[in-house]
């Protein structure tokens, strides 16, 4: 059965390690016929979170008007989101973290959906990686039927292209292949 896939790829280097991970993951799903489109979050614009509730005063409606309303749409009619970021001081970055909480104006909306997440690091010890592992967890337990399907590795990956020659670009494309 095909699926409707959405990646969100939240690096700001263009071609770099997550987007590569992320081009993996869209074959291996492209390929298995699924419906599968990446969004590079960096080049959105998504204002953070103000925090004034006026999305639940007037019917999830925000008060910033930029590209959210668009990717929040596309997260709810989504059947697998994949969250790709790469890890800065051992956390998402700021781009995902923005994205999420801007979820807040339709978070219950994003439902039974399965995830994947994408991890890029110059750091190789998969311990360090909790903590990032984790902070995206966070997230899926506020969501009704949330299904964590894989988190992907990417680590011991500094320069541009370093991921390329690590067991996880076949992974990506497995973790698309099957999704």
């Amino acid at each position: 059965m095909s699926k409707n896939i959405l990646i969100l790829a939240s690096s700001p280097r263009k071609g770099g390690n997550s987007d590569i991970l992320c081009d993996r993951f869209l074959r291996g799903a492209q390929e298995a016929g699924h419906k599968a489109e990446t969004i590079r979050v960096a080049e959105r614009q998504i204002g953070f979170c103000l925090g004034c509730d006026h999305c639940k005063r007037h019917e999830g409606a925000c008060v910033q008007h930029d590209d959210m309303a668009e990717i929040l749409k596309k997260m709810i009619e989504a059947d697998v989101i994949v969250m790709a970021t790469p890890v800065y001081f051992y956390t998402m970055n700021a781009q995902m973290k923005a994205l999420i909480d801007r979820t807040y104006a339709h978070y219950t909306e994003i439902r039974g959906k399965e995830f994947y997440v994408i991890l890029t690091a110059a750091d190789s010890s998969l311990d360090m990686m909790t903590r990032t592992v984790e902070s995206f967890r966070g997230f899926f337990v506020c969501l009704d039927d949330a299904v964590e399907k894989g988190v992907l590795y990417g680590v011991g990956a500094w320069a541009r292209g370093d991921v390329s020659k690590t067991p996880a670009m076949n992974l990506a494309y497995e973790f698309g292949r099957s999704a």
